[in-house]
């Protein structure tokens, strides 16, 4: 299947604004609940930006869950994964259950070689190391080896999902850095980068002058007149 992708110029704007700017600008939009809770980012790097392409998980049940399902081309996790297009985020809801993994290095190998653009789970990944030291970003909430029948059983793709207690849409787009993940509601993804992308540059400036000692008081935020004056001047003189 097709997500829709970015258009070029928001993609490049998100690449280059942080999750806690983002939150920010989906808090003045009324959003409090869109940062993904407990998944950390296994190979620190550039920001991740992709629309979301989503596998749930509920409870494994021992009749169901066997090595042997791992066969059936219909199982909706290897499934799944080879139908993930290129460019997205496979974003899976473990139920914030990391006693078990949501998935391991082959197939997150695969999800690289097919152009996807990252991974996120509320859960825990298995081969830790061998996912570390590849190209994608990953993100999971801490290490778990045992194999996921043991305690998931996939049955849905690109469907709605929890994901760290967030709503996670299909094609919703998610922000990732080295701090953490944002999922950012698709209708309103064009505005919210425009609006960080700006925001970045007054808390660059800002950053700056309090580097150089200057008191936050009036700065940040501007509520001395003449911030914004020093402001476009830092802003003329340094091309932003």
């Amino acid at each position: 299947m097709t997500l829709r992708t970015l258009a070029p110029e928001i993609h490049e704007k998100l690449m280059n604004v942080s999750t806690a700017t983002l939150t920010t600008a989906l808090f003045r939009r009324g959003f409090r609940n869109i940062f993904i809770q407990g998944p950390l980012r296994m190979n620190p790097g550039p920001n991740m930006v992709g629309p979301a392409y989503t596998l749930r998980y509920i409870p494994a049940r021992e009749d169901l869950d066997g090595l042997e399902s791992f066969a059936d081309r219909e199982n909706p996790q290897r499934k799944g994964v080879e139908e993930c297009p290129a460019g997205a985020i496979f974003v899976i809801d473990s139920r914030q259950d990391a006693t078990a993994a949501s998935a391991g290095c082959i197939l997150v190998t695969r999800l690289q070689a097919l152009g996807c653009n990252g991974i996120v789970t509320d859960g825990g990944f298995r081969d830790t190391p061998e996912i570390s030291a590849l190209d994608m970003p990953a993100y999971h909430s801490r290490p778990s080896a045992p194999t996921n029948l043991t305690k998931h059983h996939a049955v849905a793709i690109n469907d709605p999902i929890a994901c760290g207690g967030v709503s996670v849409f299909p094609g919703d787009i998610l922000v990732g850095d080295n701090e953490g993940v944002v999922c950012i509601p698709l209708h309103l993804v064009a505005e919210v980068a425009v609006e960080a992308e700006e925001m970045t540059v007054f808390e660059d400036f800002v950053l700056e002058m309090v580097q150089k000692g200057a008191s936050t008081f009036g700065l940040y935020p501007p509520t001395d007149p003449e911030t914004m004056d020093r402001f476009e001047a830092w802003r003329k003189q340094n091309k932003r």
